[in-house]
């Protein structure tokens, strides 16, 4: 008999463990946003992707996304949609983003429909220099997305060196991706690279 009233306490402990872990890392600031990749350090995903058919700049079509463009200069890629009310929320942080030269703005539009995506854009701003349409979803998988938006740096060697799951706010701006960005620039600088 007490061999079965200490097993009914199982669970109520397993309960408080799991509450006290959950506390713990709420009061360390820790939030939804802070998600391991196992990308992190690992070269970014070999996949082409079309350009979104009708966004021009200077009376260019800009193009899609190739691996090959993902070496040689720091990036930021953004996996964005028009019908993703966090995109919406933080693309003025992109179009900030956007002029600062040391480094390509790459944005993948996921599972979107190009009209809604151009539309998008020619609202708000196109702070993309490369923008890749991921029609069914299936390439951002390769990027391990969790969901949108999300938004990666991706160092000179094409590999990953940060992410971030959710949109920029300014604090996180401040607080975390801008001290990722500006050490994934200094490496490059120590490495002799140009940061243009």
């Amino acid at each position: 008999m007490n061999k079965r009233r200490l097993l009914a306490f199982v669970p109520l402990l397993l309960f408080a463990g799991l509450a006290g872990l959950f506390f713990i890392q709420l009061s360390r600031g820790g939030g939804s946003n802070v998600v391991p990749s196992a990308l992190i350090g690992a070269p970014v995903p070999q996949i082409e992707l079309v350009a979104l058919d009708g966004l021009i700049r200077d009376g260019q079509q800009i193009p899609g996304l190739t691996p090959e463009l993902l070496q040689g200069k720091v990036s930021i890629v953004n996996i964005w949609a028009s019908w993703c009310a966090p995109c919406r929320a933080e693309h003025p942080i992109m179009m900030q983003l956007s002029e600062d030269d040391r480094f390509q703005m790459i944005g993948i539009n996921y599972k979107d429909k190009p009209q809604n995506a151009l539309r998008f854009l020619g609202s708000l701003g196109n702070p993309y220099d490369f923008v890749g349409v991921d029609e069914d979803g299936r390439s951002s998988i390769e990027w391990g997305v969790y969901g949108i938006p999300e938004t990666f740096i991706v160092n000179a060697q094409g590999k990953i060196a940060f992410k971030h799951v959710g949109p920029l706010s300014a604090p996180l701006m401040v607080n975390r991706f801008m001290p990722a960005l500006e050490q994934v620039l200094a490496s490059r600088a120590a490495a002799g690279l140009k940061v243009d």
